[in-house]
């Protein structure tokens, strides 16, 4: 870890993850320094590329994706696999891994149906081999230390 994050700067850190939309308000109240120090330690956090963004967390269920499948893909054609997987809105993830496979996509649907459509279109890049989650156990877990 960089010499210049220090105790406080790791403790503002993990309430961001746990609520990212905190105000520096509330993170002065909850870890009893000024909001003033709290934006610097923020901003200074993002300029050296510490703190890269913030979004969102999705319940794919009430969007009506969720089923989560991973997807093993063996392909020479990197570009194309990448140029697919970013026009594809079941791909939430997608990995460059090594072994058998070459890249893990990640997806999101509704049932089999829009599954078995996402890898006959897939099936043209390279073989492939699913594993479809049963039940997610853990789940976006970014924990500092």
């Amino acid at each position: 870890m960089p010499s210049s994050i220090d105790e406080m700067d790791l403790k503002i850190m993990q309430k961001l993850q746990q609520h990212g939309r905190i105000t520096a308000a509330q993170l002065s109240k909850e870890l009893n320094l000024s909001a003033p120090s709290i934006r610097e330690r923020i901003i200074r956090l993002e300029e050296e590329g510490v703190i890269t963004g913030y979004s969102a967390i999705f319940n794919w269920a009430k969007l009506d994706r969720s089923m989560t499948t991973f997807i093993m893909v063996k392909t020479e054609r990197d570009q194309e696999i990448v140029d697919f997987c970013e026009q594809a809105v079941e791909v939430t993830d997608m990995h460059r891994i090594s072994g058998e496979f070459n890249y893990m996509i990640k997806v999101q649907t509704s049932s089999m149906q829009e599954l078995a459509s996402l890898q006959e279109r897939l099936v043209q890049l390279g073989p492939s081999k699913s594993h479809v989650s049963m039940k997610t156990l853990i789940e976006d877990r970014h924990h500092l230390l």
